[in-house]
């Protein structure tokens, strides 16, 4: 399957165009968009984001990731193998914690070239035909990076953790860059002015009262039961959210 990772929204014909491109391309190999509202115009939050929602997709998986505000600039596209799954978009980040996170990942610079290739839309012309390519098996067309090259690319001086909001959910959750994993038992976070205890879930907590807990991807997640956290703490993508002191 190709999974769709972008900062495109649903409204407009951004989406649609490009699925268009994968139907005509890989016909029969099922398209799912993942998510269509990643942080506009930030690969960093968004690598934490993709890094974390696709940790658990099969392998043979085609991730195809568009937060690309550097579109028709210097920035380079590329395919990346890692986990037995393929990444292709930008090489702006987006990709850097998904690598960092399977030993033996690989990546290749993107030489291929459309007949038309629009300077804004990089998505719909040339990396949704790639990523068509690799889910029919096909060989990414482009060079291999050697380590060295590689070992320089956009991102990987990013930390493991970002202790930011990396994304707002339907329901005003804030999910940070945060691995639950990371973080003590006990430990708490300090949003807004705010110290916040960790939480198993939900219902165990009275209305209305702000909390954390580790949701369903491993990331450390800020909310409010039966209410909006993000309303009520203030958080937008990129407010601070800091490990504090045990509980």
């Amino acid at each position: 399957m190709i999974l769709l990772f972008t900062d495109f929204g649903t409204d407009g014909p951004y989406l649609g165009q490009m699925t268009a491109v994968l139907a005509r391309e890989a016909p029969g190999v099922p398209v799912i968009p993942l998510f269509s509202d990643a942080p506009a115009f930030d690969p960093r939050a968004s690598a934490y984001l993709l890094a974390a929602y696709t940790r658990e997709v099969p392998a043979g998986t085609v991730i195809l990731g568009v937060v690309d505000p550097g579109v028709g600039g210097p920035r380079k596209p590329l395919a990346l193998q890692a986990g037995g799954r393929w990444y292709v978009g930008p090489d702006n980040g987006l990709f850097a914690l998904a690598a960092r996170a399977e030993p033996g990942s690989r990546v290749w610079e993107i030489t291929w070239r459309p007949e038309r290739l629009s300077a804004s839309f990089h998505g719909r012309d040339l990396f949704a035909p790639v990523a068509a390519r690799l889910a029919r098996g096909e060989a990414p067309p482009g060079r291999e990076r050697g380590a060295d090259e590689a070992a320089q690319a956009p991102g990987t001086d990013w930390p493991d953790d970002l202790a930011e909001v990396i994304y707002l959910d339907h329901y005003g959750n804030a999910i940070t860059g945060l691995r639950a994993a990371s973080l003590a038992p006990d430990a708490t976070l300090e949003a807004a002015g705010q110290r916040l205890r960790r939480a198993r879930t939900f219902s165990g907590q009275p209305h209305g009262t702000a909390f954390w807990y580790e949701n369903a991807n491993g990331l450390a997640e800020i909310s409010l039961n039966r209410g909006r956290a993000a309303d009520s703490l203030s958080l937008v993508v990129g407010s601070p959210v800091l490990p504090g002191p045990k509980a």
